[in-house]
């Protein structure tokens, strides 16, 4: 049965989506945490995944359970417990440590077109994950991610790139995912069909 995406975002009424700007043909799975962050145009997020504070591009596939700027503790302090920074849920009197949470801010994700993030991974603060990369499931991305690359493994690390870099380059100047919903449609059988070097040929000339 159809969901009926549509340039309404479908948002699961079980999903927390708050201070976002979500785009067209989007979808927000049941159980889901979207906060402070720009959701792209025909993105989705599956069941009880979270992401902070990050810039998602277009057509970015993030599977169940991910974590997108997951939160960091202060190890430095004397107790590294959350009641330091969110004074105010155990001191009457007391506001939560607002410079503590602007860091986070300071180090937010930004993910490019897309990408796909797989079941489960775990994208650290400050990560930034190129256009057409891959997380793998269960990966834990503490460093940038090059456009084009699946990464895996815990610290993730490069397993291959997904195409030549001329081939990449050709796709980025090709930008299919700023076209017009009507042509997306038009080129439904070609992004089934051909391959990515196809593809171009087609419709890069």
């Amino acid at each position: 049965m159809s969901k009926g995406l549509s340039e309404k975002p479908l948002i699961h009424d079980t999903a927390v989506v708050r201070d976002c700007m979500v785009g067209r043909y989007t979808e927000i799975d049941e159980r889901c945490q979207l906060v402070e962050c720009d959701f792209g145009d025909y993105s989705y997020m599956i069941r009880d995944s979270e992401a902070w504070a990050a810039k998602i591009g277009k057509f970015v596939n993030i599977a169940s359970h991910v974590r997108i700027n997951a939160t960091n503790h202060p190890i430095w302090r004397a107790t590294q417990h959350h009641f330091t920074y969110r004074a105010g849920d155990y001191f009457e009197g007391e506001s939560h440590e607002e410079s503590f949470f602007d860091w986070r801010r300071g180090n937010a994700i930004t993910i490019g077109h897309d990408v796909w993030i797989g079941h489960g991974a775990i994208i650290l603060p400050g990560v930034s994950v190129g256009n057409g990369a891959v997380v793998g499931a269960g990966a834990v991305v503490t460093k940038d991610v090059e456009p084009y690359t699946i990464v895996a493994g815990v610290p993730a690390k490069p397993i291959r790139r997904r195409f030549a870099e001329e081939t990449a380059a050709r796709m980025d100047a090709l930008s299919w995912w700023d076209w017009e919903h009507d042509r997306l449609h038009r080129a439904l059988a070609d992004f089934r069909a051909l391959t990515a070097e196809q593809f171009l040929e087609t419709y890069a000339g």
